[in-house]
């Protein structure tokens, strides 16, 4: 509900998304100016493309550092295996809520059971740590905060709790839905001891050591990027499935790289990299009309 207009959404043309080949090749340019250290594959959900595991391999070989995937995991079940296999190293998971119902109302149609299950695989796969994000939503599933946690604790994974941001259709459910990070901390703080981690430099979560009472430990982090913003250190870059270059995920500009992919000009794909990554907000505002699904959320 916070991604995707109920109607859907229009379906790009084949020829304006960008190959797996063009991806490698993009990647390649960039990091001949960059030190690229992560490639994270998200969405929509990627798991929807038809053999993401070949984009996996094609990325691994070029040693990336820490390749991961962010998912809603309705599809991993069936490709946790191939895509450790190919070189990925973690996933991220979107786990909004562990009620069925609610579930199925915030992800649209989602089943429970299959993300799961997907869960389940990626741990069996070894892709760790596994992730779990959950944006956040009062009167929604702020409610189940806790249980989220201890889902977490009891199955080895992190958990990711996420502001709701006025982009797309989150606008529409920000001014009754949005929550900040520093109540739902105060919610488990009734179940749960939390102690401050040292803030990596860039990481967009401050991460939390979490202790329920029954001495079961795990990591909870929050991201804020309305109450607490974390812009100034951001040094992510997007790109969308057809080739545009956002610095950031809530201004409106982005670039094509289309052309640097056909002279291949390294050179003048980081100047324009670099004026993306100079647009970064310095404040709360949020200036991004399309919707998410669009964007990769």
């Amino acid at each position: 509900r916070y991604c995707m207009p109920a109607e859907g959404v229009v379906r790009g043309l084949h020829e304006d998304v960008l190959r797996y080949e063009e991806m490698v090749v993009l990647i390649e340019l960039l990091r001949q100016h960059f030190d690229v250290q992560k490639v994270r594959l998200t969405g929509g959900d990627p798991l929807a493309r038809v053999g993401l595991d070949r984009l996996v391999a094609m990325l691994a070989r070029l040693g990336i550092p820490d390749l991961a995937l962010t998912t809603n995991g309705q599809n991993l079940a069936r490709m946790a295996v191939r895509l450790g296999d190919a070189g990925l190293n973690r996933v991220n998971i979107s786990l909004d809520s562990l009620q069925r119902e609610t579930f199925r109302i915030l992800t649209r149609g989602g089943d429970l059971r299959h993300t799961l299950a997907g869960i389940d695989a990626a741990r069996a796969a070894g892709l760790f740590p596994v992730k779990l994000n959950a944006v956040v939503i009062q009167g929604v599933n702020d409610h189940e905060v806790c249980n989220l946690l201890s889902y977490a604790l009891d199955h080895g994974c992190e958990l990711r709790f996420l502001e709701l941001m006025p982009i797309g259709e989150g606008a529409l459910l920000f001014e009754r839905g949005f929550i900040d990070a520093a109540t739902v901390r105060d919610r488990l703080a009734t179940q749960f001891s939390l102690s401050p981690l040292p803030r990596v430099v860039g990481v967009t979560a401050q991460c939390y050591r979490a202790v329920r009472a029954d001495g079961a430990t795990g990591v909870v982090g929050f991201i804020s990027p309305c109450s607490d913003a974390f812009c100034s250190d951001c040094t992510r870059l997007r790109i969308t499935s057809d080739g545009r270059l956002l610095g950031c995920l809530a201004r409106r500009e982005g670039v094509t790289s289309r052309p640097f992919l056909q002279t291949r000009d390294a050179g003048s794909l980081a100047a324009v990299v670099e004026h993306a990554m100079r647009g970064k907000r310095s404040g709360c505002g949020f200036e991004q009309p399309a919707l998410m699904v669009g964007i990769g959320g």
